[in-house]
């Protein structure tokens, strides 16, 4: 066992596990954080995709000790504050969840997307969301999220 100190959410946690202990498995049993999913194990779902430093990453595949101290971990719970994240948000107003087991995965794909291009178009939308599956089909909404999230994303000038 090793001490890590974690930056998640922008709260520190000091967690005592084994080196190669998956990141995905320190949120959930460790710091309590279960908004973030175990699905595949093999980083081709996307169920499990968090931030690193503002960049998506299965979380399912990045052993603890990977992590470099000061790197900020951003899990479902902390993408917003005080209010929804515009995603979030676009999520809710396009009804898309049906089972909602993808979804915390598939927020972080879309909030991260949004991050380095805010006004994406459908087909850069369908590249970089390649990859985070949804088995009830819901990818035309989640689209359709992902295209009002933009409109009501803060722009930069």
């Amino acid at each position: 066992m090793k001490t890590f100190i974690l930056d998640i959410n922008n709260t520190e946690f000091t967690i005592e596990a084994q080196e190669n202990s998956m990141l995905l498995w320190i949120l959930r049993e460790q710091a309590g954080l279960t908004g973030t999913k175990y699905s595949c194990g093999i980083g081709q779902c996307g169920s499990c995709t968090v931030h690193l430093d503002g960049k998506p990453i299965r979380s399912c595949l990045l052993p603890v000790s990977s992590i470099n101290k000061g790197q900020k971990i951003t899990t479902i719970e902390g993408l917003s504050e005080q209010k929804l994240h515009p995603v979030q948000q676009a999520w809710i107003d396009a009804q898309v969840p049906q089972c909602g087991f993808c979804q915390s995965g598939q927020i972080m794909q879309a909030a991260s997307l949004l991050d380095e291009n805010p006004r994406p178009t459908r087909a850069e939308i369908r590249t970089y969301m390649n990859g985070n599956l949804c088995r009830c089909g819901t990818y035309m909404r989640i689209m359709e999220a992902i295209e009002i999230a933009a409109e009501k994303m803060p722009q930069s000038s």
